[in-house]
């Protein structure tokens, strides 16, 4: 088994890569792209997140190589709009998924998360005194003045918010680079969340979907990643409007060194500050490789340990 410790951590990663109508292979220890333009290796140990569009094949040996190096797999539909199914995260370690749950499920826990993720928006604090309908309210008005404000910067013009899943070619050239982009930046804080063992279904703005915290975190860079973006991709021409916004958002999430960001911002949405991810001990680390699988729960705390039904082996 890989030594988890050896691979790139989330910050030192690439951020996405969007693939269609192409086939991949294992290639040695990493994957290999085929298409009509021939093979193109690609070092997926160093990658943060594959996209497989429409028309791709990936083999088993590929998706296990990808699986080893902590590569989060999305299926997705065309411009990577959609999301059919996706992959697993690297750790093995249930701490901070148990420490977002606990967040989640208390009523003041909950809301405190709430407003730390505005103040991180906002960039200012928020008054104890405002309640979240009030906060909510600036927040859209705040958001709608930065629709303008690009608007009228780049010159595109500005209607609206408006996207269908079935009706994506009736929407204007800037709602669909703003869902395009919006897409790649979910991929990337999607794979994120999955690297440090969180529940991207979790959210606590965003409730009720699977990516519901995926949409919290993502709307934390929106307004200085995608909608910037989206606008001076559509200032240039409406002609392949997604595909130059992938680029587009591609290059702008390393430029802002996004991936260095989003594991400490979450840290700090969540209140973590006992044991910095990735400094864990030895002993502590739940990806040891000699660390067993588990303790078994005791409301009393008097169960330290268990059987192991595996391999029936004492742990």
């Amino acid at each position: 088994m890989r030594d988890l410790h050896l691979l790139p951590k989330v910050r030192d990663s690439l951020s996405f890569l969007y693939i269609e109508h192409a086939r991949i292979e294992q290639d040695a220890q990493a994957i290999a792209i085929y298409d009509a333009t021939g093979k193109t290796p690609v070092p997926c140990a160093a990658l943060t997140t594959l996209l497989l569009g429409p028309g791709t094949n990936i083999t088993h040996a590929a998706i296990k190589t990808l699986a080893e190096v902590g590569c989060l797999v999305l299926w997705t539909g065309e411009a990577g709009v959609r999301l059919y199914a996706q992959g697993l995260g690297e750790t093995r370690s249930s701490r901070l998924l148990q420490r977002q749950v606990r967040l989640w499920s208390d009523r003041e826990s909950h809301e405190a998360v709430v407003r730390r993720m505005y103040e991180l928006r906002f960039g200012e604090l928020v008054s104890p005194s405002e309640t979240l309908q009030q906060i909510r309210g600036r927040e859209g008005i705040r958001v709608r003045q930065i629709y303008q404000h690009f608007s009228r910067s780049s010159g595109v013009p500005w209607d609206g918010r408006f996207y269908r899943r079935g009706d994506w070619a009736k929407a204007d050239p800037i709602n669909r680079a703003l869902s395009a982009a919006n897409a790649c930046l979910y991929g990337v804080c999607h794979a994120a969340i999955l690297s440090i063992g969180c529940s991207p279904a979790l959210g606590f703005i965003h409730t009720g979907r699977q990516l519901s915290f995926v949409y919290d975190v993502a709307d934390l860079y929106k307004t200085e990643i995608t909608i910037p973006t989206a606008f001076s991709i559509v200032a240039a021409g409406n002609e392949q409007v997604e595909g130059r916004v992938r680029r587009s958002v591609r290059d702008v999430v390393t430029e802002k060194q996004l991936l260095k960001r989003i594991v400490p911002d979450i840290q700090r949405l969540l209140n973590v500050t006992d044991v910095p991810l990735g400094e864990l001990s030895t002993s502590d680390d739940p990806d040891a490789l000699d660390v067993p699988p588990g303790e078994l729960w005791d409301p009393d705390g008097g169960i330290a340990g268990g059987l192991n039904w595996d391999d029936d082996r004492e742990v």
